[in-house]
């Protein structure tokens, strides 16, 4: 992927500090998906063994997912380059990050930093978990696709 600057020339670093004004808008094919939560990624989420529905927004630098987790249930250990800002949407229980124990319920917020080994769980055993995850992970693809998971055996 090459940079450009405004008038088309490939731009270098010496062009860092300069702006312009004539920045054009590249719009994407779409810029919505409806009912994120019943886009389910069924491989993902036999994987990660809980409901994973993943966004297919046209973001370069950031992506959104939504996990549910089921009732006195969590997902599988795991690791990844990118980091994540998960925020409680519904539920109570805790994550294991680096083997530190978090306790969490609606309304928190999580930072996962990249590589850390982290794991979910629902502590309820009536109602599932569900959290809306940011991650840097298209950045990280668009860079050079250096993002990678691993999931513990």
């Amino acid at each position: 992927m090459s940079t450009s600057t405004a008038s088309g020339s490939r731009a270098t670093s010496a062009d860092f500090g300069k702006t312009t004004d004539d920045v054009k808008v590249k719009m994407p094919d779409k810029v919505i998906v409806q009912q994120l939560e019943k886009q389910k990624n069924l491989a993902y989420s036999e994987e990660r063994q809980c409901s994973v529905s993943i966004s297919d927004i046209p973001s370069y630098t950031i992506g959104v997912d939504i996990t549910t987790i089921g009732p006195d249930s969590n997902d599988r250990n795991h690791r990844h380059s990118y980091e994540t800002v998960i925020y409680v949407l519904e539920g109570s229980g805790y994550s294991i990050v680096e083997d530190e124990r978090e306790e969490w319920e609606a309304g928190d917020a999580i930072h996962i930093p990249p590589w850390a080994w982290h794991q979910h769980f629902n502590t309820d055993s009536d109602k599932e978990v569900k959290f809306l995850s940011g991650t840097n992970a298209p950045l990280l693809q668009s860079v050079g696709d250096i993002d990678c998971r691993e999931e513990a055996e």
